[in-house]
């Protein structure tokens, strides 16, 4: 069996290395064309030189956005096959008065990127390959100096359009010595325009605005008769522009016909039609007299089954009768009742009344009140394949009713249940099989709105998507032979949204334990008494806060960043009691991820760093010094340092878990402390219609640890600036990834660069003495690699 695997693992490194080699190749030598016309020049190829003074990501834009600007004619219907070769198929046949086209073109986009002075030079080449006549077309560019923005003013006719633009000027794209482009100049109208709609001004559109660009040097309106004079300014200028092109931009208001278009709207009536039909057409509904109605002051829902309450349209409504008409608060109302899972289609409809007057209209499509899943998943922490022998199956059972109590009140029923099986055990008997068993059920209500204990709060109406969340769960789970857990947790808490921001807060969290120690586990913690401290027994009375922040490039828009922060604080008050004193863990934990990922044309940049820690405070001798084992962390498995088996990586450089030499020890490992860092290169293989094979080569770099020294655990556990390095694990590896557009499958391979557990080398591998297992000193052979099988990307 192992030479089996090793000489698999021989032979995949052997294709790795084939496939190194032909990379080194060019590309014109992994090309082949299929269908060109015979006897006669066809586009074989086409590059873009670019030269001037970019940043590396601004040079990168630029020739990417250009290679759209080729003529048709004149591209290159190439497509990668395999991640290696590359197929053109029915290639054009070459026309040399097309390349000037192209160049028209490009001109034309540099001129909107703000580069007036740029040089184009095209060239083309024919070669003979067999009997194919292959025509390649260059173009050189030289960009020139980009233009660059020098003075910038606002000229509205009205005096108070004049007074706003005024007002709002610190938030203008337009700013002094940055590079002009027509798209800064489009985002600076839409801003202006965004102004205006949001301080009443429904009418006024991009049409009412436009931008004066004056190119002109003022030292040409200077008079003089001296014509040597004058020649000497006509070189200045000439020269000025040459070095330091700018131009001065004015934001302009057209002349008014209709002078509706400067009157200030103010909300009048809201008429709801929370049962509006897909197929029902609204301005019939606007002139039906046969609706039910309900009103609330200037607030009217007009329905015919009665299947909705007012209040979830009026908590998610950010205008009300008498506003000035704010289009930033009509598309947060949209967006708000859109959230709201009872409806799949929202429209508002604007309709002027008298003179300046909005009476809006809410055009809403009911979604399905109830629904029911039935879910076969691969678990995420069952993921190692061929050599940890675990497989996971679950099964989730889930029931939505999407309109409790006629409020839009999401009310979500699951069951889940699942088993881990030992399916490629050594051992002979049949109860090693199953693994763990698990069993979950819960029930969550989702409110729309925030629920408040007391008076309104302020600033509600600055939020989006609130909501209010109240779970209740209750699981079991039976780790064959060594333990039993059982729990009920519940929870009340509060979800929003600002800008890029998500946060959600729970000031109540209870969360019931009861542990039972089968045998197997007591003479366990005999032999190993460090693991006592794992399983002490408690129950978490806790409050919790986290953050998730995400963002998308401005300058660059592939660019995603995501960051998320959460804080954990149990016991701080309750703890005081003296009846829950020995009862309830007191402790803080603290976690922090940040992703970061780049995509190019056909690959992905992709890294993650995450920081956890927990301090248990409470020193109390009953629970023991360190957070209850299922508030801890681990490392090792599909998602989180890839080339040690599930929850296997710790803690630190100590071998206590490794002590026990039986072929069926329990060795989890979990601690009050990680860190890891991923960084991940992914790129694509092949396409076969919607389904894509690609690949990736990454680096995961890491540890647990613990804070305090629990009884019987030696010091290697402990996390200490002065073993950093030691304890630091490194895996590399590489893998394939099927992505089927609904979901992922990934196999990944992965060897242990750094052990911080591997006597030899300090831990490190050694490449004149490479070996697929490491003998740890008391003779439990321990593999140098792992196989994960996971479901979607590992971050």
């Amino acid at each position: 069996m192992h030479f089996m695997v090793k000489r698999s693992f021989i032979g995949f490194f052997g294709l790795f290395a084939a496939m190194i080699m032909l990379y080194s190749c060019s590309e014109q030598k992994r090309t082949w064309v299929r269908n060109y016309p015979k006897n006669t020049p066809f586009v074989y190829n086409n590059q873009i030189s670019l030269h001037g003074n970019f940043t590396k990501d601004e040079k990168k834009r630029l020739l990417s956005d250009l290679q759209n600007y080729w003529d048709d004619s004149l591209k290159v219907p190439k497509q990668q096959q395999f991640g290696l070769f590359y197929k053109i198929k029915n290639p054009a046949v070459f026309d040399s008065t097309n390349i000037n086209r192209s160049a028209l073109f490009m001109n034309s986009y540099l001129n909107a990127q703000g580069y007036y002075y740029s040089i184009l030079t095209n060239r083309f080449t024919i070669d003979t390959v067999k009997d194919q006549i292959r025509a390649s077309v260059y173009m050189d560019i030289d960009a020139g100096k980009n233009i660059t923005i020098d003075l910038v003013s606002f000229e509205m006719n009205d005096s108070t359009l004049q007074h706003l633009a005024v007002a709002e000027s610190e938030k203008s794209y337009l700013k002094k010595n940055k590079p002009y482009s027509k798209q800064v100049i489009s985002n600076e109208l839409d801003r202006m325009v965004g102004i205006y709609r949001k301080n009443g001004y429904y009418k006024i559109t991009r049409e009412d605005v436009y931008a004066y660009v004056d190119s002109n040097n003022t030292k040409l309106f200077a008079l003089t008769i001296d014509p040597f004079e004058q020649a000497k300014l006509l070189s200045e200028v000439a020269k000025a522009k040459k070095e330091n092109p700018n131009w001065d931009i004015a934001i302009r208001q057209r002349e008014v016909e209709d002078s509706s278009r400067l009157y200030k709207y103010h909300i009048g009536n809201l008429y709801y039609y929370p049962e509006t039909k897909i197929t029902d057409v609204p301005d019939s509904l606007m002139t039906d007299k046969t609706f039910l109605e309900k009103k609330s002051e200037s607030t009217f829902m007009r329905y015919k089954k009665g299947l909705f309450n007012f209040r979830p349209l009026k908590e998610d409504t950010y205008f009300k009768k008498g506003d000035v008409y704010n289009e930033e608060k009509y598309f947060k109302t949209a967006n708000a009742l859109g959230q709201l899972s009872a409806w799949q289609n929202i429209d508002i409809r604007p309709e002027i009344r008298n003179r300046d007057t909005l009476d809006m209209y809410f055009f809403m499509t009911p979604a399905v009140k109830q629904s029911f899943t039935v879910d076969l998943e691969a678990s995420r922490n069952i993921a190692d394949i061929g050599v940890t022998n675990l497989l996971g199956i679950t099964t989730n059972l889930s029931y939505n009713n999407r309109n409790v109590w006629k409020n839009a009140i999401q009310s979500i029923a699951t069951f889940r249940t699942g088993v881990e099986l030992n399916i490629l055990s050594s051992s002979n008997q049949p109860d090693q099989l199953l693994q763990t068993f698990l069993i979950n059920v819960g029930h969550t209500y989702i409110f729309p709105g925030i629920i408040q204990p007391f008076k309104r709060w302020k600033g509600l109406d600055k939020i989006d998507n609130r909501r209010t969340l109240w779970s209740v769960n209750g699981g079991y789970v039976d780790r064959r032979n060594f333990y039993r857990v059982r729990n009920l947790t519940t929870s009340f808490g509060y979800e929003w949204k600002k800008g890029n921001n998500s946060f959600l807060y729970k000031p109540i969290n209870v969360e019931l334990y009861s542990i039972d120690k089968l045998d197997s586990l007591d003479q366990l913690i005999i032999k190993n008494p460090f693991l006592k401290a794992s399983f002490n027994e408690g129950s978490i009375v806790s409050q919790s806060l986290s953050f998730v922040r995400t963002t998308n490039g401005i300058k660059n828009p592939n660019k995603n960043k995501f960051y998320r922060l959460a804080i954990e604080e149990a016991g701080g008050l309750f703890g005081f009691i003296p009846g829950l004193q020995g009862n309830i863990y007191r402790y803080i934990k603290v976690e922090t991820e940040y992703k970061q990922s780049v995509k190019f044309a056909k690959s992905e940049l992709a890294y993650r760093a995450f920081a956890g820690i927990g301090y248990n405070y409470g020193g109390d001798t009953i629970i023991g010094p360190t957070l209850p084992f299922y508030k801890q962390f681990s490392a090792g498995g599909p998602n989180s340092m890839r080339a040690w088996r599930l929850r296997q990586l710790g803690l630190g450089s100590s071998n206590q878990s490794e002590l026990d030499t039986a072929a069926n020890a329990f060795r989890d490992r979990f601690g009050d402390m990680q860190l890891e860092f991923n960084v991940e290169y992914r790129f694509q293989l092949a396409t076969i219609g919607s389904f894509k094979i690609g690949s990736a080569l990454y680096a995961d770099i890491g540890n647990v640890w613990n804070i305090k020294r629990a009884a019987s655990t030696d010091s290697d556990t402990r996390f200490s600036l002065n073993s950093f390095t030691r304890d630091m694990a490194i895996g590399i590896g590489t893998g394939l990834r099927f992505d089927m557009s609904y979901f992922l499958i990934r196999l990944d391979f992965a060897y242990k660069l750094k052990d911080p557990l591997r006597a030899a080398n300090n831990g490190w591998m050694s490449i004149k003495d490479f070996t697929w297992n490491d003998i740890r000193p008391n003779g439990i052979k321990v593999p140098n690699f792992a196989l994960q099988l996971g479901i979607g990307l590992p971050f």
